[in-house]
């Protein structure tokens, strides 16, 4: 791959963006090879995802203006639906997802920090939607997702301005979990990653799923889910072993997926 780097350690993939000249924007390369990557990754190795940008300075700037200022309409149609199809498969994966946001999360950077399950920022990230300010609307998923995190008038407020956002008040607003200095940034994104995988990895999945669906439907069809979901669970190994563990006061000797 020649703008991606991926990597898997303690059961976390680390998806690198490498395109730090062009603050890390989405052109059609970096779209295709993400969406093979993100497509490669399965769950019996991979228990958590993390996604960032190469360098300080930026975690994605947004999209490639230079690819897309000559675009026709058509063009921009089905470059729209590339990036949506990739960042889809993003937030489908069944295993959580962590954004960890460096610098810039501009336009498709903010759109593609959204599609993951949990947002960790430096004290440098800025966030926005600028798209307005260059004659077009968000095309990633920014007009979906910005609305279902921090609220629909919050949403139109930063889609329609193009205003930017500190870290501090993307926090404020629940676009992040959390801040933390630069430097500590990849360490803190990694360390959550790792707790995580070092849970049961089907309650997790299924957990996530649960959530997921659950907030496409009513409360009772999401309850009725989720008691579903409960229910298989039971009798796999790392229900007996993690209740086994928690009767005998110790620590469960290792989940298995099964």
């Amino acid at each position: 791959m020649s703008v991606l780097r991926f990597e898997i350690a303690d059961s976390v993939a680390t998806l690198t963006i490498t395109r730090p000249e062009a603050l890390n924007a989405l052109n059609t390369e970096v779209l295709t090879e993400l969406g093979e990557t993100l497509s490669g990754i399965r769950p019996n190795e991979v228990r958590a995802v993390l996604i960032t940008g190469e360098g300080d300075r930026a975690f994605v700037a947004g999209g490639d203006i230079g690819e897309m200022s000559g675009m026709t309409s058509r063009q921009g149609a089905e470059f729209s639906r590339l990036g949506n199809r990739i960042f889809r498969t993003l937030e489908t994966l069944p295993m959580p997802t962590i954004a960890a946001v460096n610098g810039y999360a501009l336009g498709g950077g903010c759109e593609l920090a959204l599609s993951c399950d949990i947002r960790v920022a430096s004290t440098k990230a800025i966030f926005g939607q600028p798209e307005v300010g260059l004659g077009i609307t968000p095309g990633f998923g920014g007009t979906q997702r910005l609305a279902r995190v921090v609220g629909v008038a919050l949403a139109k407020e930063i889609i329609f301005t193009g205003r930017n956002l500190k870290a501090d008040r993307a926090l404020a607003i629940g676009l992040v979990n959390a801040v933390v200095e630069p430097e500590k940034l990849m360490s803190t994104a990694f360390t959550m990653a790792t707790e995580i995988a070092s849970k049961a990895p089907y309650a997790v999945r299924v957990a996530k799923a649960a959530i997921d669906l659950g907030l496409a439907t009513d409360m009772d069809s999401g309850l009725a889910l989720e008691a579903v979901y409960f229910g298989t669970c039971f009798e796999t190994h790392d229900q007996i072993e993690g209740m086994a563990a928690f009767i005998d006061k110790r620590k469960p000797t290792g989940f298995t997926d099964n």
